[in-house]
């Protein structure tokens, strides 16, 4: 399906969460011509939004039940969705090129086929899942991969999926890869808006010596580094750890190894950084290594440049690699240092996503 004349009809379910807030941010920036914009909100205590009509510049009220799939080009799922709006459903008329395509930033649509799989109960409506795609990549690397399909819902993976993936797949072309090993340190912002303000709260609290809050990470991360936090509700590093693993397994397939994982709750309030420990068959070079893994959206530093923090990631696409080393103890293993923006990256490649889903209708 191409687009009318004045762009897509776009909805983004979770608008008011961060993540929701980046993907309007690089839907603004014009990638993907957009007529209509209908955000909902599924934060709890905060209100549904409106209709946008980019168009008009104006704002019209309207009830969920009045947006059909037919109403729609495009549906981002940005926040957790339980049950799934109703105007997210596709008939059987219009699933697949005729209807409405849903970009799922979380994992949702995957882990639902998941647990149906598994024998857990879902629903009669569980969603026909694509498997994840990351267009930059799949340009590159699709032999052993399905060929990209228009089906309901496509996932758009986990920033830390596509950084890991990113630098394994091209590692994987030149050198072949026995094992992978894989730290990711996530901050503040996978916990949304609730993460941020606890942990500025914790922040000030500590700094004057009074009691902290502990409602969002169960435990102090201010100042500190956890590696397991008691989370408060459902979700937290736990539950993430496992969704990434799913998804690397997915998304990488039999192409590479996928490393083994562990996550850490980092005192930072936004982007990720990642420590990969790679072991090849052969020893590498580290100048090679960097050379294997540079190139569209992974920029590689120089030995006598700083290493990147993700502090100076912050509001870039790009992933950010520094000088890779050697491990003095073993001849074949290399290790890399990475950090993204986990909200811009994964908002730009669910665009990316949209935008080569249509390109091919």
């Amino acid at each position: 399906m191409k687009p009318g004349k004045e762009g897509y009809r776009v909805a983004v379910v979770g608008a008011s969460s961060l993540l929701g807030k980046e993907l309007l941010t690089v839907l603004e920036e014009g990638k993907l011509p957009i007529s209509r914009l209908v955000t909902f909100d599924t934060e709890e205590d905060e209100p549904e939004l409106p209709i946008i009509d980019l168009r008009e510049g104006s704002a019209t009220a309207v009830q969920e039940a009045e947006v059909a799939a037919s109403q729609l080009d495009f549906a981002f799922l940005t926040a957790r969705v339980r049950p799934w709006p109703a105007f997210l459903h596709s008939s059987p008329e219009t699933q697949g090129e005729a209807g409405c395509l849903v970009i799922d930033l979380l994992g949702e649509g995957l882990d639902l086929a998941a647990s149906s799989s598994a024998g857990e109960p879902s629903g009669s409506s569980t969603p026909v899942v694509h498997p994840l795609s990351v267009p930059f990549l799949d340009r590159r690397f699709s032999a052993g991969r399905p060929a990209i399909a228009i089906a309901p819902i496509h996932v758009s993976p986990h920033a830390a999926v596509i950084v890991l993936s990113s630098l394994l797949l091209r590692m994987g072309a030149r050198f072949p890869i026995e094992r992978a090993v894989a730290q990711v340190f996530c901050s503040a912002s996978e916990s949304g808006s609730r993460g941020i303000e606890e942990l500025q709260k914790q922040t000030v609290s500590l700094l004057s010596f009074q009691k902290i809050p502990r409602q969002v990470f169960g435990a102090q991360l201010a100042f500190n580094l956890l590696s397991r936090p008691a989370h408060a509700g459902s979700g937290g590093v736990a539950e993430l750890e496992a969704r990434l693993c799913r998804q690397l397994q997915n998304y990488l397939g039999n192409r590479v190894p996928p490393p083994a994982l562990r996550l850490f709750q980092a005192p930072v309030f936004y982007s990720l950084a990642v420590s990969l420990y790679v072991e090849t068959a052969e020893p590498v070079a580290p100048e090679a290594a960097a050379a294997a893994v540079a190139g569209e959206h992974v920029r590689v530093r120089k030995p006598h440049q700083d290493a990147p923090t993700q502090v100076e990631v912050t509001g870039s696409s790009d992933i950010l690699v520094d000088s890779i080393s050697s491990d003095s103890a073993h001849p074949n293993g290399l290790w890399l240092w990475a950090v993204a923006d986990n909200l811009r990256l994964a908002a730009t490649n669910a665009v990316d996503l949209a935008a080569s889903l249509r390109a091919r209708a």
